[in-house]
C-alpha cells in the first residue's frame, strides 16, 4: 500500500483526512475558475469548509506567502542588479507577486486547511482496491 505524506498531499493539493481527492476542480491555469472547490471530497466526502467563512483565515497565510516572496524577491534583484533603482525593485515584486497570485491563493487555503481545520489522516480512505 502506497501512503502519500502530509507534504506530499499539501504540495498537490490533496484532501488532508484521504489525501487522494482534489481539493480545486480546475487547474490553477484556468483564471476564470482558478478558485472553484468542491463541497465534498470526492474520495472520502470530506466538507471543505468545515464552518462558514472558515478561509477568512487563509489571508494570513497568503500574506506571509506574500512578505516570504517580497524579501526573496527583494535580495535577489539586490545582489543580481546590484543595488538598482528602488522603481526596479518594485517592479520585480510586484510582476511576481501578481504572477503567483492564483498559486498564492490556493496554497494559503491548502495550508490552511490541512493545519487549522482539525482534520486528522484516516489511511482508511486512501486505500484503493488495486492496494488491497
Amino acid at each position: 500500500m502506497s501512503k502519500t505524506s502530509a507534504l506530499q498531499a499539501i504540495v498537490h493539493g490533496k484532501c488532508p483526512r484521504c489525501r487522494s481527492g482534489n481539493m480545486f476542480v480546475e487547474p490553477n491555469f484556468r483564471l476564470k475558475d482558478f478558485d472553484k472547490m468542491p463541497v465534498k471530497c470526492e474520495v472520502c466526502g470530506l466538507r471543505f469548509e468545515p464552518e462558514p467563512m472558515f478561509y477568512n483565515g487563509a489571508m494570513y497565510v497568503s500574506y506571509a506567502i506574500s512578505v516570504a516572496l517580497t524579501i526573496i524577491v527583494g535580495f535577489s534583484v539586490y545582489f543580481i542588479f546590484d543595488n538598482p533603482d528602488m522603481w526596479v525593485y518594485m517592479a520585480a515584486i510586484v510582476t511576481v507577486v501578481l504572477l503567483l497570485s492564483t498559486t498564492m491563493f490556493r496554497y494559503s487555503r491548502i495550508l490552511y486547511l490541512h493545519a487549522f481545520g482539525g482534520i486528522k489522516y484516516d489511511a482508511s480512505f486512501g486505500v484503493s482496491s488495486k492496494d488491497k
